[in-house]
């Protein structure tokens, strides 16, 4: 990793058109979700220790944890950022300088454009799978423990959870409508070895999905996603979520008509990173966590 933690952890945005987005989300988990920003000030606010020299011992161990390359961590760092990064460069220069702004969508049109169902269908189950992918990686398990990582979602909290509650939300029913869950299996039933080969970010996170070949980790990606089915549509039903739902809180950031929700899942697609953004938290905090542990 060419950054280190505290380079990380202190170069997040305190409001960008990720923090906007998240912010509009905080009506899924009320007060879950706390932009934290900066490593030091992590530290305090994860142990509030006030004592200097603490802190300090802290950080120091923290950094050690990161930088030791026999542990997971800056391995779900990168898995954090490859999964945002990927087909996102074509729009990012469009939106730079109207990052901040009530963008109204419509003039974007040309320059962002919905992917296909299938594109779109793999993303969602891709970032599913790196999310399982980092869990194992920071918790130094075996990258294939998917029932350990769907028992964890029932601990989810903070940055982790509001990262599962954009998933569902910005890339499940946005573009695909409140059936998101049958409509990306029927999809990934559909999707040959062949064509998830052809996907960028498949090519990028290739040698991280546990299988010998194409096929057998197709499989292992539809059984990763059909884990968290129940997960996920509890959520949408007990948070009463629905696509118009969603929609209304991002307007307060964000000007779309209801018929171009396609577009503004490709437009959240390039001008956001918030895999990236509550990673970087996530993994801050458990090392924070651990650190203290240690020391």
């Amino acid at each position: 990793m060419s950054k280190s933690i505290i380079e990380l952890v202190d170069g997040l945005s305190t409001n960008n058109m990720t923090v906007s987005m998240l912010r509009s989300l905080d009506f899924v988990i009320p007060g879950q979700w706390n932009n934290l920003v900066g490593f030091e000030n992590t530290i305090r606010t994860v142990t509030g220790e006030i004592d200097e020299s603490i802190i300090q011992q802290v950080g120091e161990r923290a950094i050690y944890l990161y930088n030791d390359r026999s542990q997971g961590y800056q391995r779900a760092m990168w898995l954090y950022q490859t999964v945002d990064s990927t087909d996102k460069a074509l729009g990012a220069a469009a939106l730079a300088n109207k990052v901040g702004e009530k963008i109204p969508l419509l003039g974007f049109l040309n320059k962002v454009t919905p992917k296909a169902d299938k594109a779109q269908t793999i993303d969602l189950t891709l970032k599913l799978v790196v999310e399982l992918l980092a869990f194992c990686q920071i918790n130094g398990i075996p990258g294939d423990s998917i029932g350990d990582f769907v028992n964890s979602l029932a601990d989810y909290s903070g940055e982790s959870l509001m990262r599962m509650v954009a998933l569902v939300c910005v890339d499940g029913l946005i573009p695909f409508g409140p059936d998101f869950i049958q409509k990306a299996l029927a999809t990934l039933d559909k999707t040959s070895p062949q064509e998830l080969e052809k996907n960028s970010t498949f090519q990028n996170i290739n040698s991280d999905i546990p299988g010998s070949n194409s096929a057998s980790k197709l499989n292992f990606i539809g059984e990763s996603f059909n884990s968290v089915t129940g997960w996920m549509n509890d959520l949408v039903v007990s948070r009463g979520l629905t696509p118009q739902k969603v929609v209304s809180n991002l307007q307060g950031f964000i000007e779309v008509a209801d018929d171009k929700l396609d577009y503004l899942a490709a437009f959240l697609d390039v001008s956001t990173n918030y895999y990236e953004h509550t990673g970087t938290q996530t993994l801050a905090r458990r090392l924070i966590e651990r650190a203290v542990a240690e020391i």
